[in-house]
């Protein structure tokens, strides 16, 4: 984030949460009745934990920042129309939704005083959109005029990625992912099964190389639960790449074509910033370019990131095809 405030975990913000909203404070959870509209489909929630991996995804597709309060009952009309705005783009832009009054650090870093307040950000720079509860007629201009804009400028500046899709929020009638902590691990819906609790929370905290080992004994106990595997893998990419810096890690591979490593690291960024079909292409094309003596490594990458899409996805079932071609 050149030439903008750094990001300071730890720094309390007085006064950021507006005091009104303890009149409106709702007690029940995201996605339940009554309460905030769930994250999901492409909307995502960001914790400090995750927020500088969120900044790194920025440098694939578009982000908007939504800064607000989830249990301020004011903001719920609000979430819901960016959401559903966000998603009809289908993934040209993610929505990264921060809880200011959990997060008062994150409103600090971006000089916001109060909630709601809303961001664009490409490339790892935040441009201010608006402070305060929009009106209809702002939130018509955001969807039909705003959104389109920063898709157009996020092209101009080579930003052409699309972000991952998470699955349907909650039956609550709101569009909103990866994983809902602003990651690509999580629970992948909104009911955690008791077994996956401490991992879902060791996601939750980012350490994702401890949720990876506690997926791992889920699937000890029981090999074919789908979910843990696709979440163990979402968590082990994580921990390898989460806060890697994307420019680097593509200036690495252009240079090094042969290294297996630089080809490995660069695909992890893509299956981070949802180029599921980008990552699969360029192992499979550095193995069949004539590196077959990298074909282990290539192997067991890919059979990580085949556990993330959903099995009936065709790239999936053309890249398992490919590789076993290569392999034979």
């Amino acid at each position: 984030m050149a030439d903008q405030p750094k990001f300071n975990p730890g720094v309390s913000l007085a006064g950021a949460v507006d005091l009104e909203a303890l009149a409106h404070q709702v007690k029940a959870e995201p996605g339940q009745a009554g309460g905030a509209p769930a994250a999901g489909g492409y909307v995502i929630d960001t914790t400090e934990n995750t927020f500088q991996a969120m900044v790194q995804t920025s440098a694939t597709f578009p982000i908007l920042l939504f800064l607000w309060v989830p249990t301020d009952d004011r903001l719920f009309p609000m979430a819901r129309a960016l959401a559903d705005a966000v998603n009809a783009l289908k993934g040209q832009v993610q929505m990264s939704r921060i809880d200011i009054a959990s997060y008062p650090s994150i409103a600090q870093a971006l000089q916001v005083q109060g909630a709601p307040a809303l961001f664009a950000l490409i490339a790892g720079r935040p441009m201010p959109l608006l402070q305060g509860v929009a009106t209809d007629d702002e939130l018509a201009q955001i969807k039909d005029q705003v959104l389109p804009k920063i898709v157009a400028m996020a092209q101009q500046s080579g930003v052409t990625g699309t972000a991952p899709y998470s699955g349907d929020p909650s039956a609550d009638g709101a569009d909103g992912a990866a994983a809902g902590d602003g990651s690509a691990a999580g629970a992948g819906s909104n009911v955690v099964p008791p077994e996956h609790q401490e991992a879902y929370q060791l996601a939750q905290a980012g350490d994702y190389a401890g949720a990876a080992a506690a997926y791992a004994q889920v699937l000890e106990s029981d090999p074919g639960d789908v979910v843990a595997a696709r979440e163990r893998a979402k968590a082990l990419l994580l921990a390898r790449s989460a806060n890697a810096d994307v420019r680097e890690v593509r200036a690495a591979a252009a240079a090094s074509p042969d290294d297996v490593e630089a080809q490995l690291a660069v695909a992890d960024v893509d299956m981070i910033g949802g180029q599921i079909q980008d990552a699969f292409d360029r192992l499979l094309d550095f193995v069949a370019s004539g590196h077959k003596a990298d074909i282990e490594p290539v192997r067991k990458r890919l059979l990580e990131y085949f556990a993330i899409p959903d099995a009936a996805d065709a790239r999936l079932r053309a890249a398992r095809r490919r590789l076993a071609t290569l392999m034979y």
